[in-house]
């Protein structure tokens, strides 16, 4: 194999491979193969690992042909050869070893999980994933080097060299972005949200419409069943029922009542809240002692883990109304929907809100506010808190909040010096606290105030703990002493940590309960508990807990 000169060269010569650009892509290739927070099976792994090393080859062409275009000083062939053959000998050696720990690697974080340990072909499997990933990275990098060729020979005819290099790779540059931007990008994600549609629009065969007229969908319902959408009608169809509670309490118990309204219910959000208001007071849901105002996942997916615990915990004596937003996964409806949830959560939460504060204080419910993943971004955007100053709602439940959430973030960024920051403690805790796998939220010696925030979150969820900053800056939740189900071998590399950082949160969801982005109903019970103050003793949640922590 014969390796370039990194310098002293017309940058026109041919060139096989550069030096400089396989020790980079070797050291980020070998760097993406250390742990992070969920662990990466052979194919996201060697996806990862592909498109650093390409990126790294590229990062490293990059430096030569800048070298070159500065005109700096240049050394002999003879040296440039043997300098960019020991960079290269020495990011293979590094890729080398990193392949032999790699399954150790992972195994670190799904002994955490109690997950079984990976393959002992996965170091194999990686490497040729990664082959083929890098591969069609260095077709489309030799797509972009041609039409800057072509373009740049064209306009060198009327135009100095450099400048018309320059604009050749403007131009190759914008016929890139728009073919990913325009094309790529546009009918992939009306692909996604047509198959999301429909996906949402498919009756469950075991699901029937309900038959209890106090039931949204039911005939006697202002939201017609079909309407409420696949993840609407899961929701309203796994309602606590009035004979499980009562045989699980032995004693008086309230059917719950949730209230569901889809996309397809009315055609603008406003509407959609209206509708939801009035399916509210039909059922009755402002007679309850506990009114949760919740905001679902980018899919109109509501929790039945973080619902039917409440159910349990008030004896049914709960009401739960939600409004879908989108039809897309989470991290689509984050990337290129980023204003839906929170709008439907105002529109939302206004109408509830201004219903409830027009109600006698000693007869309405509790009002609260619950949200998962992006429902909790767009429950922390529903209102703003000098809105709500002169009659403030009781509290809310906030599970998996995105890195985005701003009083996530500022609360977090705030917290009391000796406390980490997957768990953080802020201020007296007579505000906000945050609890994980096990129940932080009894703070000795304090006291909680009229309202009381909950985060429930674990330190192995990327979807929380993703940061941009990652790229140049080493995160504060890697410091010591780390979270329960964080891996001792994690490392903080620049570039490398924030990009399995975002390969984590496409996977987030594919562990066991109570990692990562997969919340157990038993830390919700804790959290419940905390927020809304039912009269039930330790006995009473223990049972409940036993209830819901098998197999669901």
């Amino acid at each position: 194999m014969r390796v370039e000169s990194e310098t002293g060269h017309d940058p026109r010569a041919t060139r096989l491979v550069s030096g400089t650009g396989l020790s980079i892509g070797f050291l980020l290739f070998a760097a993406s193969l250390t742990p992070s927070l969920i662990p990466r099976d052979a194919l996201m792994q060697g996806l990862l690992g592909g498109a650093l090393f390409a990126f790294g080859y590229l990062v490293g062409i990059a430096a030569i042909a800048l070298w070159d275009w500065l005109g700096l000083r240049r050394v002999s062939r003879r040296a440039g050869n043997i300098a960019a053959f020991i960079a290269a000998a020495f990011g293979l050696s590094c890729l080398a070893f990193s392949l032999s720990k790699a399954a150790e690697w992972q195994d670190s974080i799904r002994v955490l999980m109690g997950l079984p340990p990976v393959d002992t072909t996965h170091p194999l499997s990686v490497a040729l994933i990664a082959a083929g990933m890098a591969a069609v990275l260095f077709f489309a990098g030799w797509v972009f080097k041609l039409i800057v060729r072509q373009v740049g020979r064209r306009l060198e005819r009327v135009i100095p060299e450099r400048v018309a290099i320059t604009i050749a790779i403007g131009i190759a540059a914008f016929l890139f972005f728009s073919l990913i931007d325009g094309v790529l990008i546009h009918y992939s994600l009306r692909a996604v949200d047509s198959f999301y549609a429909k996906l949402d629009s498919l009756i469950d065969p075991d699901t029937e419409a309900p038959t209890d007229p106090m039931t949204s969908g039911s005939e006697a319902s202002l939201v017609n069943w079909r309407e409420l959408g696949a993840a609407g009608r899961q929701f309203v169809a796994n309602t606590t029922s009035e004979a499980d509670l009562a045989a699980f309490w032995g004693g008086p118990v309230t059917q719950p009542r949730r209230v569901y309204v889809g996309l397809g219910s009315a055609d603008d959000v406003e509407e959609r809240a209206e509708l939801a208001l009035d399916e509210l007071i039909r059922v009755g849901g402002f007679e309850r002692e506990v009114l949760i105002v919740a905001i679902p996942t980018g899919t109109g997916f509501m929790d039945q883990g973080a619902i039917a615990p409440l159910e349990y915990l008030h004896r049914g004596d709960t009401a739960t109304v939600a409004m879908q937003y989108s039809y897309l996964q989470s991290p689509f409806s984050l990337i290129f929907e980023p204003g839906y949830g929170a709008a439907t959560a105002r529109a939302l939460m206004a109408a509830i809100y201004d219903h409830w504060r027009a109600m006698d204080r000693e007869t309405r419910p509790r009002l609260y506010l619950y949200g998962l993943s992006l429902g909790a971004l767009s429950s922390e955007e529903s209102v703003r808190f000098y809105e709500i100053l002169g009659d403030p709602y009781d509290g809310a439940l906030w599970a998996g909040p995105p890195f985005p959430s701003p009083m996530h973030t500022s609360v977090t960024n705030e917290r009391n010096a000796e406390s980490p920051a997957w768990l953080p403690r802020f201020e007296s805790g007579s505000f906000v606290r945050f609890t994980n796998q096990t129940d932080q939220l009894d703070w000795p010696g304090a006291r909680w105030g009229p309202m009381r925030v909950v985060y429930l979150q674990y330190a192995s969820d990327p979807i929380v703990f993703f940061d941009w900053s990652t790229l140049w800056w080493k995160p504060d939740w890697l410091n010591e002493p780390r979270g329960p189900d964080v891996s001792p071998l994690v490392r903080w590399f620049p570039v490398v940590t924030a990009l399995q950082l975002a390969a984590d949160m496409a996977v987030s969801t594919k562990v066991p309960r109570g990692h990562g982005h997969e919340y157990a109903p038993s830390n919700y019970i804790d959290a419940w508990v905390a927020v809304t103050e039912p009269d039930a003793g330790e006995a009473d949640i223990a049972r409940i807990k036993d209830r819901f922590d098998g197999p669901q």
